[in-house]
């Protein structure tokens, strides 16, 4: 029995595992890039949020209010995701063989905590202002959320042409849509109330903006954990690979099958191989790795080459349920 790592030729590079020193540049120049794009995002988030925080109070918008504490919200989640980006530039050590790619799925955990907490207390405002509305000046209020509706645009345009793949980025994109979106609610609001004085347009509005925030922040929220629970891959079937091992001549058996992702973009895959033949083992190895890398885009497998199937009871021996959740 001996163990092929398949993914052997990749080489540890400052980026963690990439295919070539090429590809590790063009990953850090990407990063780089990210990094200065979200830092002045961050600075223009922080600057209107104080404007937009005193001229709520001034003019008495719960909507504008909610707007400047999400902002604030933003500011934080694009620092977290600013520091994530830091982390992840950092190479592999002896403690953290794997580098510090995780710490862009845990900075879009966090983000998706918060925007629980933004839509939440937004709310639980809008419910006392249903009880009790309260008079606003519409027209202060239309003139900066359109002032902020421009800031945002201007940063989901800055964001747009980062890689939507990766959680962390998704993370702050949703931020800065949902803040978007608030600044179109705090116009529209403020112009019913200029037309009509229906002051109910305002926690209604808001409301309306709590929800879109919290339908974006569970699917952010759960495709982290999944990530972080080591679930399998989003569009990979465990089952499909099960097969397409097995269906390689010489492979006897394949068990203590698993695949999961360090990061959106870097699928690994781990599975004992029993074969007829232990001398083909180097060949069967090369054979998988081509057609899993192929077929099911995971560049980093490692198989464990086999002559006798381990026990089911051996502790470092599981069997994959290929057909559970």
């Amino acid at each position: 029995m001996y163990t092929q790592n398949i993914g052997s030729d990749l080489l540890f590079l400052k980026m963690g595992f990439e295919g070539s020193s090429k590809n590790n540049s063009s990953s850090v120049k990407e990063k780089l890039r990210e990094r200065k794009t979200l830092f002045i995002i961050l600075c223009l988030n922080l600057v209107f949020m104080l404007v937009e925080a005193i001229a709520g109070f001034f003019t008495g918008s719960l909507a504008l209010i909610s707007d400047a504490a999400h902002m604030f919200m933003d500011v934080f989640s694009i620092f977290l995701a600013l520091l994530a980006i830091w982390f992840s530039l950092k190479p592999p050590t002896s403690r953290k063989t794997f580098g510090f790619y995780r710490a862009e799925v845990l900075a879009a955990f966090l983000n998706s905590l918060l925007l629980f907490v933004v839509s939440s207390g937004i709310c639980i405002e809008a419910y006392k202002r249903f009880n009790n509305p309260t008079e606003v000046k519409s027209l202060e209020m239309i003139g900066v959320a359109f002032i902020g509706l421009c800031v945002n645009l201007v940063g989901f345009y800055l964001i747009s042409g980062m890689n939507r793949e990766n959680l962390n980025i998704r993370g702050a994109a949703l931020h800065i849509l949902s803040d978007a979106l608030g600044s179109i609610g705090a116009l529209l609001a403020g112009l019913v109330m200029l037309k009509t004085g229906w002051y109910y347009a305002d926690p209604l509005i808001s409301v309306v903006i709590a929800a879109l925030i919290l339908r974006g922040a569970w699917k952010l929220f759960s495709e982290s954990v999944h990530i972080l629970l080591e679930g399998t891959p989003r569009g990979v079937d465990i089952r499909s690979i099960e097969e397409a091992i097995s269906s390689h001549k010489g492979v006897v058996n394949v068990h203590d099958l698993h695949a999961w992702t360090l990061t959106r973009g870097f699928e690994a895959l781990s599975a004992h191989l029993v074969v007829e033949d232990i001398n083909q083992g180097e060949k069967l190895t090369q054979e998988i790795k081509k057609r899993l890398y192929n077929e099911f885009n995971i560049s980093h497998v490692t198989l464990q080459v086999e002559t006798k199937r381990c026990e089911l009871s051996s502790e470092t021996c599981y069997e994959t349920d290929s057909g559970a959740n």
